[in-house]
């Protein structure tokens, strides 16, 4: 049984249409966008997989509807300016893409990134993970939650908040904190965001609303035109985490300037139990406690099963 089901499966019946592979591919219409190997290559992480008829089938139909949610966004935006009686003003178009660790969240953005920037070459389209603003492991040590990375006490959910008023007032040039996943911890360096017109939002913690989000009531999620859950069996994610654990100790945990260079001589029966224990303890208890709980606050869902291959499309009804 998916953990989501624990919250609200009556809901989503009530709240969302559900569409399986025939009848989500239904919906790409006339769009058609080829991508290579090395196309696709470039674009998953690691243990991810992505087929070329998995893009048409399912990603080209979501691509298509945020097509027309970010045209249809535009119109908006220039008749309520005209209303108002003011010069129109770019808004970004912002896309939240959330769900567990090891679940595929980098790759999807990626992917719907790339397509986006097909149909629209003319568009600047960036990618921004919500990583960017973790705090230091220096300020998480001092604080007693360098174990609780992940979790939405860990983050600068106040930086994060003014990073997304920058956008949507427009502003041409942000500058933004880097985090490195090799070193574990925010870098001095800055990723620069110049005149955005798409910007895809991906993280763990995008749809909550508890007190850690708020700022005068104000949310991430009250940010975003559009959201997208991705979501599995928990048990599913949980092995997904431990093949990721694997393939990171023959790669990127060997590397001098890794945090995790310790782990990468471990045995495998060692390396199972502590990527288990690291997913029991950290990753999949902030799954249960945190994540799933805003499943249903997403405009889409998507359901994939044991091999990372998507089975549903949930959406949200209007």
């Amino acid at each position: 049984m998916n953990a989501s089901d624990i919250y609200g499966r009556e809901m989503s019946s009530s709240l969302y249409l559900k569409f399986n592979r025939n009848e989500w591919a239904k919906r790409r219409g006339n769009l058609d966008i080829k991508m290579s190997d090395n196309d696709i290559k470039g674009i998953v992480a690691l243990n991810d997989k992505i087929t070329p008829s998995e893009i048409s089938d399912f990603y080209l139909p979501i691509t298509r509807l945020l097509q027309l949610s970010i045209n249809n966004n535009k119109k908006l935006y220039r008749e309520r300016n005209d209303f108002i009686g003011i010069n129109p003003e770019k808004v970004p178009f912002i896309i939240g893409v959330t769900g567990s660790v090891a679940v595929g969240k980098s790759t999807t953005s990626r992917l719907l990134k790339t397509l986006l920037d097909r149909i629209n070459p003319e568009y600047n389209i960036y990618i921004v993970s919500t990583d960017n603003f973790l705090k230091s492991n220096a300020t998480l040590q001092k604080e007693n939650r360098l174990e609780r990375k992940g979790f939405p006490e860990s983050f600068d959910i106040q930086a994060l908040l003014n990073f997304l008023v920058d956008i949507k007032a427009g502003k041409n040039h942000i500058e933004i904190p880097v985090y490195s996943h090799l070193k574990y911890d925010v870098l001095p360096e800055k990723q620069e965001i110049t005149n955005p017109d798409i910007l895809i939002l991906e993280g763990l913690n995008i749809l909550q609303v508890n007190k850690l989000g708020r700022q005068n009531e104000i949310y991430v999620s009250d940010f975003l035109d559009f959201s997208i859950f991705i979501d599995a069996n928990v048990e599913y994610i949980k092995e997904w985490f431990i093949q990721r654990f694997f393939i990171l100790m023959d790669t990127a945990f060997r590397d001098r300037n890794s945090y995790f260079q310790k782990y990468s001589q471990l045995g495998k029966e060692e390396a199972i139990k502590l990527a288990s224990s690291i997913w029991d303890n950290i990753n999949g208890k902030n799954y249960l406690e945190n994540i799933i709980k805003t499943r249903y606050r997403a405009e889409l869902i998507i359901e994939k099963g044991k091999n990372h291959n998507i089975e549903n499309i949930m959406l949200k009804k209007l």
